[in-house]
């Protein structure tokens, strides 16, 4: 196994992610208002505290003025040169405005935050600027003066999230989401690799294998991936040496096979015929047949050599479907054949066409009047429907029946004297041509053989 460094593994990678994500987030929404407040809040500039004494001047040279309200009116409703309207607040030893009854609430928020900074400054609200405050002596008391000016001065643009949390809040949120979508992606991924590949593995598909993008991630899914890639390919291994080991002994019984039958034919010659040498030629001919059998599923299971072709279904079936009709006539039944012309796609003609005959002469065998196939075009695949009214199969065996060796003990059994193996070489021979084979019971009695098969074959061999 591959050593994973300490920050590769998928736990850190989703820590940090997580971590990193909201920390940021909260950071930034934190932060934002202490930002703003250093921003907004500056110290008073010489020009601000020109403005403010030379406002105080008349009331220092004379501190009657101080109690004649026109003055202060008008002092609370002075222009400046730019036509910007200039409030001035002067404030007495007790922090009581004197010249305004009606007291704003960002000049009170201003005196607060004044009395914390222990220095003239001017501060920055959303649509005004305050300044102050200069201290003048009017008479024997001492007095404070505060200028507040109608301004809009540039701001960065994240201060506008803090002017409108619920904006601000609704972003985050999103944020997070994108960032958790982000990571449940980045889990999702491997794991829907993962789940299609072994559902293909399962299915029969040997060949199945997680993507290589995904083995080469170097945290646990990547290794998750590879034991994976590992073990398709060690049952891949082991499936195909049991077939080709199958295979390669039924190859090697037929010597044998060939000189007991010869044996035989010698004894039958000198007239040495009897019951049991009559068996033993008997038994010696259900072998070979087994024997043929074998070779047969193995070699459209692992060494298939046949050309993929393009060409009409009907076409290649037009044989077996002779021989079908004649074999149904004989038995007094009906074979319905509803295959169109039009209907063309890329297969192996001899596996096709011997898996097609295997399920059409079940189908005969057992009917007991009707038997039918058709074919139709249906999403880009052609399904192929072989249907009988015989006694049908237990439900429970239904997907059990195309396994080699395999005879269901129902109505359609050990009757027709063979080995279980004409479905498995069908089933062989569909997935040969990258197809899939059901069978169902069909109400009041019978079976259904469904064949989907794709009209183009995009991998060849």
């Amino acid at each position: 196994m591959i050593k994973l460094s300490s920050l590769n593994r998928l736990f850190v990678k989703l820590l940090l992610g997580f971590w990193l994500g909201s920390s940021l987030i909260i950071g930034f929404v934190a932060v934002l208002p202490l930002l703003q407040q250093n921003h907004d809040k500056q110290p008073m500039t010489a020009k601000q505290q020109q403005l403010l004494k030379r406002t105080a001047k008349p009331f220092i040279e004379d501190p009657k003025l101080l109690e004649d309200h026109k003055a202060l009116k008008r002092l609370h409703r002075h222009r400046s040169p730019n036509g910007k309207m200039i409030k001035f607040y002067i404030t007495n030893d007790q922090d009581l405005v004197i010249n305004s009854r009606q007291v704003p609430r960002t000049f009170r928020e201003f005196l607060l935050i004044s009395e914390e900074f222990n220095a003239p400054m001017s501060h920055q609200f959303r649509d005004e600027l305050i300044f102050g405050p200069y201290t003048f002596t009017a008479g024997e008391q001492e007095y404070r003066i505060y200028s507040r000016v109608p301004d809009n001065h540039p701001r960065p643009w994240f201060f506008f999230f803090n002017d409108h949390k619920l904006l601000t809040t609704i972003i985050a949120m999103i944020l997070s989401g994108i960032l958790c979508g982000f990571l449940a992606w980045y889990l999702g991924k491997p794991l829907r690799s993962l789940k299609q590949s072994s559902n293909a593995l399962a299915s029969g598909d040997l060949s199945a294998r997680v993507d290589d993008s995904i083995a080469a991630r170097g945290d646990e899914m990547g290794e998750l991936a590879q034991a994976f890639n590992t073990m398709a390919q060690s049952i891949e291994t082991m499936m195909h040496n049991q077939q080709r080991l199958m295979g390669d002994i039924s190859h090697e019984l037929r010597t044998p096979l060939t000189r007991l039958q010869l044996s035989l034919a010698l004894a039958r010659k000198k007239q040495q015929s009897s019951v049991e040498i009559e068996r033993i030629g008997y038994e010696a001919e259900q072998l070979e047949a087994l024997i043929a059998e074998l070779l047969t599923l193995s070699r459209v299971t692992i060494s298939n050599t046949e050309n993929k072709v393009h060409l009409e279904l009907a076409e290649s079936l037009s044989q077996i479907l002779d021989d079908a009709e004649f074999e149904a006539e004989q038995q007094q039944k009906r074979l319905l054949i509803d295959i169109p012309e039009n209907i063309s796609l890329d297969h192996y003609p001899k596996a096709l066409s011997r898996a097609i005959e295997n399920v059409l002469r079940n189908g005969i065998r057992y009917a007991n009047s009707d038997i039918s196939i058709t074919a139709i075009k249906q999403h880009q695949q052609v399904v192929i429907t072989i249907k009988d009214d015989g006694p049908g199969i237990e439900d429970v065996e239904l997907e059990k029946i195309f396994k080699p060796f395999y005879r269901p003990d129902s109505s359609r059994d050990r009757e027709s004297g063979g080995w279980g193996l004409g479905l498995a070489i069908t089933q062989a021979a569909i997935k040969l041509n990258k197809g899939e084979i059901h069978a169902s019971n069909i109400a009041p009695h019978g079976l259904k053989v469904v064949i989907s098969l794709p009209e183009r074959i995009c991998r060849s061999n």
